[in-house]
């Protein structure tokens, strides 16, 4: 299920406030009451929500933490994920960069990196590396969601099909120990597959954080992945499944802990 931009916008709400009621959506959307059901039952049904009287509470176990949160979460983890991710990208080369805080710690390591073309679905990117001058940006078209600079719809996916490019760099939501990738929304899972199809390799970016979390939709398999940059060590199960399937992975240690 792809989510529409209505569906989308009732989710951010009820993360934020932690219920969604059915009159209040109505009015806001100026669209019936029928329809806000019609968008709760489709949104409990891809395990996102679960309904209760006069409207919808985020599913237990499956909400996501805010943008700005999420920022400020292991953040010197984030920086020597984005300094050994942005090592291993030479110059003239293109890539593509999707959504998250730790594609955003990549960027910034990108600064000093000459004749590079980013294309990516991500302004809050698309900022940073307007410091630059040796970096083409191309960003994506689509529906802009305030909560975090994404740009997802089909819009966005066909944008992404557009290009071949060397290298994916990609974040996720959670990374679980059958090395799955996770993620909240199916727009975003939808674009997230595309930029991988797209590219000749790809990394993924995620802390310690990410693992043993619980989201509902799937992107894709660690197995499809030429690397890994994590701070702390995977699970000894993932790890060995890494490297099985020829998945480098990159530690870089947790600076926070010393």
């Amino acid at each position: 299920m792809a989510l529409n931009i209505r569906q989308t916008e009732i989710l951010e709400i009820a993360r934020a406030e932690g219920r969604v009621l059915v009159e209040e959506l109505a009015q806001r959307f100026d669209v019936t009451l029928q329809t806000i059901r019609r968008d709760l039952g489709d949104l409990a049904e891809a395990g996102f929500l679960d309904r209760v009287h006069g409207g919808a509470v985020p599913r237990t176990g499956v909400v996501n933490i805010g943008y700005d949160q999420r920022r400020r979460m292991n953040a010197g983890a984030k920086t020597a994920i984005g300094k050994a991710c942005a090592a291993a990208i030479p110059d003239n080369c293109s890539l593509i960069l999707n959504l998250g805080t730790t594609t955003e710690a990549v960027a910034r390591e990108l600064l000093s990196h000459s004749n590079i073309t980013v294309v990516t679905n991500n302004i809050n990117v698309a900022n940073i590396l307007l410091a630059n001058p040796g970096c083409d940006i191309m960003v994506a078209g689509g529906a802009l969601r305030r909560v975090d600079g994404g740009l997802v719809g089909d819009l966005t996916t066909d944008f992404i099909a557009q290009f071949k490019v060397d290298y994916a760099i990609i974040g996720t939501s959670a990374l679980d120990e059958d090395g799955d990738l996770l993620d909240f929304d199916l727009a975003e899972v939808r674009v997230s597959r595309a930029i991988l199809r797209q590219a000749r390799q790809s990394f993924l970016v995620a802390d310690h954080s990410k693992l043993g979390r619980a989201a509902p939709a799937r992107i894709a398999s660690v197995r499809e992945l030429d690397k890994v940059f994590t701070d702390l060590p995977l699970p000894e199960r993932l790890t060995a499944s890494c490297a099985d399937w020829g998945t480098d992975v990159v530690v870089t240690g947790d600076p926070e802990a010393g």
